[in-house]
């Protein structure tokens, strides 16, 4: 994609974890290169938005042109009013209540969102929608991306990005079960797991995909985050 001259701010979510460089190994506010470098190679500048108090999340927002919502642990089953299953990772409760503020604020602000992997389970449980907890075929060994194809529904947000089947690659082992307020399945995999999710009532562009584009050579869902961020204005 061709940058535009304004270059548009992509604020990316990120998660604390402690990490290891050199002689250290400190508490980190960390996400996989693979993000910047897409919304760099799509156009964008990319910003790294650590977590912090949900009260803060729309002032973050409001000096953005896009966001996206990275992908990682397993949303809190509570937050969707349902009990652990015995594979449900352990909950990462300040992370999810930063980035649901961070999508909450998007949606109200009218700023540009993309959710990935986790950041479309997020907009769906933001919406009221509900997680399958567990299923399989959707992830490699650990840590390794699986590849599958996935179908674009034509008309979508999706589907005018990536008219065509594609194969991407894959890690989740949660998906979409009830789909939550006003979204619409924009996408799916042959075997029915729902992987695209948009908002069509949204005031700006809203879209969420299952798979890890990050991980992969095709750019053109974040070159539509970054077209759509470049054309929207920030509000006062």
């Amino acid at each position: 994609m061709s940058q535009d001259p304004r270059q548009p701010l992509i604020g990316i979510s990120t998660y604390q974890e402690e990490a290891s460089w050199g002689v250290w190994t400190l508490p980190a506010a960390l996400v996989p290169a693979g993000y910047p470098k897409l919304v760099q190679r799509a156009g964008g500048l990319a910003a790294l938005l650590p977590p912090g108090d949900p009260a803060t999340a729309a002032a973050a927002v409001a000096r953005l042109d896009g966001l996206v919502i990275a992908g990682g642990a397993d949303v809190a089953p509570a937050r969707y009013g349902a009990e652990p299953h015995p594979r449900t990772g352990p909950p990462a409760l300040d992370r999810d209540a930063w980035e649901l503020a961070l999508i909450e604020a998007a949606l109200a602000g009218g700023v540009p969102l993309l959710g990935i992997c986790r950041g479309l389970q997020l907009l769906n449980v933001a919406r009221g929608g509900t997680l399958v907890q567990h299923l399989d075929g959707h992830a490699g060994a650990p840590g390794v991306f699986e590849r599958h194809a996935i179908k674009p529904v034509p008309g979508t947000l999706l589907g005018t990005a990536l008219p065509e089947a594609v194969s991407v690659p894959t890690y989740h082992h949660q998906s979409v079960d009830r789909i939550g307020d006003g979204l619409l399945a924009s996408a799916f995999a042959e075997d029915g797991t729902i992987e695209g999710l948009e908002l069509p009532d949204a005031r700006a562009f809203t879209l969420a995909v299952q798979w890890h584009p990050e991980a992969g050579d095709d750019t053109r869902v974040m070159d539509a985050l970054v077209a759509a961020a470049a054309g929207a204005p920030r509000e006062a």
